[in-house]
């Protein structure tokens, strides 16, 4: 049969599935699954990765120990955070800013000046002040001339009452011309009183109008904010135009002249740790530049330790707060390099004739 009779006779019929030669008709054949076989994985990499792993770890570990030898007894440490006083420099009066001459990161030196307020209306108090000082003076002026005048008709009339009197010893002259005499005097005695006091009030009116010039020129002074102390512009919190309440902050700088750490120690460290010992701060940043330091604050009562804290163990709850300040003079010779929150290390030398290790000794 061709092709073509193939393909007009239609679809071909399914036939029966033959079966195996060995199992009986009316049992069904299951498939065979075929049985492959996978090759073990060699385990020696893994073994080799853990290798060196473990070699990793102890070479890092006999470099600490190295680098970080173990310290002798009388020497205590805990680790904080450098910190620096943060000083808010604010307006006295209320106003509006009109200059800022410093920006956050600029170092400023104490008495500069870091921003001006606007004074024109304390200008203007200032004039008024200033002309009232001179109107004062014109009055204290002309109250002493009347009080020249005063005593020149004072003692003009004590003379003419001394004449009198001896012309009156010899009977020249009359009683009634020496009563006069003696009235004339006592006018120009109380004349001259009067001219005394009102230099006296033309005086004091002057230092009233002196010391309201004085007050106006301090207002003035104050609306231009200087920095207290030394230090590092932190924030800047005001701009140019903002209208500030009294108290209003423009600038927070950070103090560079006292910088601390503050450290939690246990008990039984703290009880032999006065305010003056000895101490070392090694930062994270700069590890193989000790800076000198001494224990300025003890803590007269326990605290729970903060959770930022790590301590020497985890049973130590109740802490208390050493805090190590760092020397003023290295201090002022790198002020450029304080940085707020640079975490470290504190030690504290606690026995004095323990000797520093090498890695804490503070170069000259």
């Amino acid at each position: 049969m061709d092709q073509q009779e193939i393909q007009r006779s239609g679809p071909p019929v399914a036939t029966a599935p033959q079966l195996h030669p060995a199992v009986p008709a009316g049992t069904e054949v299951l498939p065979v699954p075929a049985h492959v076989v996978r090759r073990k994985r060699r385990a020696w990499p893994f073994l080799l990765l853990l290798v060196a792993l473990g070699a990793a770890g102890g070479g890092g570990y006999l470099w600490w120990q190295h680098t970080h030898p173990p310290l002798p007894v009388g020497i205590s440490f805990g680790n904080g955070r450098i910190e620096a006083d943060e000083i808010d420099i604010a307006t006295k009066y209320a106003g509006r800013v009109s200059e800022l001459l410093a920006d956050i990161g600029d170092m400023v030196t104490p008495a500069q000046v870091v921003a001006r307020m606007d004074t024109k209306e304390l200008q203007q108090s200032l004039s008024k002040a200033e002309a009232q000082e001179q109107q004062a003076q014109h009055v204290v002026d002309q109250a002493r001339a009347s009080l020249t005048q005063s005593q020149t008709q004072k003692t003009l009339a004590e003379q003419e009452m001394q004449r009198t009197r001896a012309l009156l010893q010899n009977g020249w002259t009359t009683k009634e011309t020496a009563d006069q005499r003696q009235q004339i005097l006592d006018a120009a005695t109380a004349g001259f009183a009067g001219a005394t006091a009102k230099v006296s009030e033309a005086e004091r009116a002057l230092e009233a109008a002196r010391h309201d010039v004085a007050l106006y020129l301090v207002q003035i002074a104050d609306n231009s904010l200087v920095a207290p102390k030394a230090g590092r512009i932190q924030y800047r919190l005001a701009n140019i135009g903002e209208v500030l309440a009294a108290g209003g902050k423009v600038f927070t700088m950070l103090d560079i002249g006292y910088v601390y750490m503050d450290i939690f120690l246990p008990t039984e460290q703290v009880g032999k740790i006065k305010v003056g010992t000895e101490a070392r701060i090694v930062l994270d940043a700069y590890p193989d530049r000790p800076i000198p330091a001494q224990v300025s604050f003890v803590a007269s009562e326990a605290q729970f330790t903060p959770k930022t804290v790590e301590t020497q163990s985890e049973r130590d709850k109740l802490m208390f707060r050493i805090r190590v300040r760092v020397d003023p003079e290295p201090l002022a010779a790198h002020a450029d390099a304080v940085r707020s929150g640079l975490p470290g290390v504190a030690y504290v030398r606690w026995k004095p004739d323990v000797t520093w290790p090498a890695s804490l000794q503070v170069s000259p």
